[in-house]
């Protein structure tokens, strides 16, 4: 054994150590993505061609095997990375402004393109998983790879199966329609969890939050909200979120996404707020301010459908009303 390992690590480490028993799925599953997909070269170049400064992959150095007390572990050797954007959420009154929101979709559209790109989905894209850089808290990057599906290997798209038994994989309140109905990852479902992320940052909560221990409810909201913004019958002029998950939920399964066009979305939205896309990430308290999100739903409703419109609709455009001194 090396002579440094039993050396205290410093406070500035720049490096982190993930360990697992053996036999853990999730860990191999991430090496794997890690080995087949997120090669230094392969981002660098990535980053060259798409000319962009920094891809939110976390540097991957290294893997091995150990043994302790008659166990087996593996490990994985990665670059320090800083707060998650979770804890950063809660701290902030659970809501992020506008422009910060729309960076953070437009990176992680980037980091999402890389990633199909080289055949594989995340699967599990929240606040929890998504942490800023270590020495620049300006940067964001997406972590745990322990849910990615190779989506396509060797070119070949797998195939829409609906499977019950694998049905609401993913974190309930975020994952896709098809991981509801117990369909393989897709990059359409990549997306679509990205959305309902935005969603949450901008507004503070989803709409079907309420429900989270009924996976079924959950899916029954999510499946009436997809039906209702398919019909663009919004009464106001539609938010770049609102924009984003239309396209997204017009997708085909194994429908190649328009990347570019997603994130022009995003990027008109930051240029009409003057901000930029690789401008500084600001986070702050919501303070006296209240965005209105309200459940519209009432006994006296007769038409489910048109009470989802309404309330998609005001969660949708939730980042230009405001209501100041307000409490609901």
């Amino acid at each position: 054994a090396s002579p440094q390992t039993d050396v205290p690590v410093e406070d500035d480490a720049v490096h982190v150590i993930k360990v697992e028993y053996l036999e853990n799925g999730p860990l191999f599953s991430e090496l794997k993505f890690y080995q087949r997909a997120a090669k230094q070269e392969q981002i660098r170049k990535w980053m060259s061609l798409k000319k962009i400064r920094c891809l939110g992959i976390p540097v991957f150095w290294g893997s091995g095997l150990t043994e302790y007390k008659g166990k087996s572990y593996r490990f994985m050797v990665m670059e320090r990375l800083g707060e998650d954007l979770q804890r950063i959420f809660e701290d902030s009154g659970s809501r992020f402004k506008k422009e910060t929101v729309l960076q953070l979709g437009a990176r992680m559209l980037d980091t999402l393109e890389y990633i199909h790109e080289n055949e594989y989905v995340h699967g599990d894209i929240k606040a929890a998983n998504l942490l800023l850089g270590y020495a620049n808290p300006h940067e964001v990057y997406l972590a745990d790879y322990g849910l990615s599906y190779r989506y396509c290997p060797n070119g070949n798209h797998k195939q829409y199966q609906e499977n019950p038994r694998k049905g609401h994989n993913g974190t309930i309140e975020f994952t896709s329609i098809d991981a509801h109905k117990g369909v393989a990852p897709s990059r359409r479902g990549d997306l679509e969890i990205l959305g309902y992320c935005m969603l949450q940052w901008l507004c503070g909560k989803l709409p079907w939050e309420q429900n989270l221990k009924d996976p079924v409810a959950v899916q029954t909201a999510k499946t009436k909200v997809k039906n209702v913004a398919g019909k663009r019958r919004f009464c106001f002029k539609s938010s770049e979120i609102a924009k984003f998950l239309a396209c997204v939920y017009g997708l085909a399964y194994d429908e190649k996404p328009k990347y570019q066009v997603l994130k022009k979305i995003l990027l008109d939205g930051l240029e009409s707020s003057g901000a930029r896309y690789d401008g500084p990430l600001e986070f702050s308290a919501a303070a006296r301010t209240l965005f209105f999100v309200v459940c519209l739903y009432t006994p006296a409703a007769t038409n489910v459908e048109e009470v989802l419109f309404w309330d998609l609709t005001v969660l949708l455009v939730c980042g230009a009303m405001r209501c100041a001194n307000a409490a609901f």
